[in-house]
């Protein structure tokens, strides 16, 4: 009776498994690697950051902030005076007024502009200009990046997925394997051993089954973390993977040294750096400005004023020069150490240029070598596959033991993981590739 109640269990959970199994394909919609870009491009909070300062950069380099315009200002006042006075004229007569009351109005339209200033704003507006240029590649880096984290994410849960698929096949063949050790047992045919082993196999295939499902689904979350954006992690993804046909890899370092968002930027770096040489410079000539203002006055003057009230109206105008023959040696500082900062930069590209170089070789070899592996295990599954054919047919026969069949399993399980592996560590190699050489923005996925 026991027995006969371990056989239905067993039967029940076996059944209970493509249940499951059936309606969580059923529930799961697709992401595509298209709609993951999309949704992180839109939502990912670096990439926000990242536009915000490209907009900050955006402002600076206008013109509103270039010193090219004039500046205009008015000024306006009143005031009110009340005082006791005694005057005495001139034929020895005093004059007393108590509380005697003076008001005063004016206003004025000032206008100031910078005619020459040694070239200084000119340079420094080229200087902001390049800022902004700058600020767009990093906001582009930043893209990359978040690209990568990504696909990262992406082919981990692709990777998860059909490795947890694998596992759910090699799970159906061990319940399937302890259904017929049960029978065996029942009928005489083999000894308790076999069925306990049949059982523990069930059981370890089970917990890699669930710590599969636990690591697929901490993956969906933490993508979601790079998207930005908490969505239902009931999703499937795109477990294909296609290679792209690259170039050379004379023609990757050739668009790496032309594109490569590190080296532009630092391009960026040495072109501020000269422009900061030649606004210091502009500290060494002299500055002209024109000033001036359109003035009204009016004033209500008390008895022991000449006059009772004035009004006043006109227009002043002048021009200034300025020139700071010795500032104590503060321009020659800057000037020298700005010099300095342009010679860091350009030492600074010369090591990116040769690091940039060794990175590409080493990714490129690695690439290859990937591929390589992705070839030889391909091999392996078919080999495999035909060797737990054979060892699944001769199982049933009794011809091998339980323990033979279970390592032939076992080693079908392990190629197709390493399959896997090899396949999205490929395809990962290779768009460290395409970001190297900056094309990784222009590849349709």
């Amino acid at each position: 009776m026991t027995q006969r109640r371990n056989k239905m269990n067993i039967k029940i959970y076996i059944s209970f498994l493509a249940i499951i199994a059936s309606l969580q394909l059923n529930a799961q919609q697709l992401l595509t690697k298209q709609e993951a870009l999309q949704i992180a491009l839109e939502n990912n909070y670096g990439i926000k950051l990242a536009k915000n300062r490209v907009e900050i950069a955006k402002n600076n380099s206008s013109i509103y902030n270039s010193r090219f315009l004039p500046i205009l200002n008015t000024t306006a006042g009143a005031n009110y005076d009340i005082s006791d006075q005694e005057i005495e004229k001139q034929d020895g007569s005093l004059l007393i007024v108590n509380g005697a009351e003076t008001e005063t109005y004016n206003a004025a339209l000032n206008l100031n502009y910078t005619l020459f200033d040694g070239l200084g704003r000119k340079y420094i507006y080229k200087q902001l200009k390049e800022t902004y240029n700058l600020t767009e590649l990093e906001a582009r880096e930043t893209i990359e990046n978040t690209y990568l984290q990504v696909f990262n994410l992406y082919f981990q849960i692709a990777r998860l997925s059909e490795n947890t698929e694998n596992l759910k096949e090699i799970s159906a063949i061990s319940n399937q394997r302890l259904l017929r050790a049960q029978y065996q047992y029942e009928y005489g045919q083999s000894t308790k051993l076999e069925l306990l082993n049949a059982e523990v196999d069930v059981n370890n295939d089970s917990i890699r089954l669930i710590n599969a499902n636990q690591q697929f689904n901490t993956a969906k979350r933490n993508l979601n973390i790079i998207l930005g954006k908490q969505q239902n992690i009931n999703y499937t993804v795109d477990t294909e993977v296609n290679f792209s046909t690259l170039l050379s890899f004379e023609e990757l370092l050739a668009n790496a040294t032309k594109n490569n968002v590190t080296l532009k930027q630092n391009e960026k770096n040495i072109t501020i750096s000269k422009f900061g040489i030649k606004a210091s410079k502009s500290s060494y000539l002299p500055s002209i400005g024109l000033t001036s203002s359109y003035r009204w006055n009016k004033s209500k003057n008390p008895s022991t004023s000449f006059f009772a009230n004035s009004i006043n109206t006109g227009l002043r105008a002048g021009i200034n020069l300025s020139w700071n023959i010795f500032d104590g040696g503060n321009t020659k500082t800057r000037v020298a150490n700005a010099k300095i900062g342009l010679e860091n930069q350009e030492i600074i590209q010369e090591q990116q240029i040769e690091t940039l170089k060794n990175t590409l070789k080493n990714t490129w070899e690695a690439y290859h070598n990937q591929l390589y592996v992705l070839n030889a295990q391909k091999l392996n599954v078919i080999t495999t596959k035909n060797n737990f054919d054979r060892t699944q047919e001769r199982y049933k026969l009794g011809q091998v033991t339980s323990i033979e069949f279970r390592q032939a399993q076992i080693n079908l399980l392990n190629t197709k993981t390493a399959v896997n592996n090899a396949k999205y560590d490929a395809k990962l190699i290779e768009l460290e590739l395409l970001q190297l050489s900056g094309q990784l923005l222009d590849v349709d996925f």
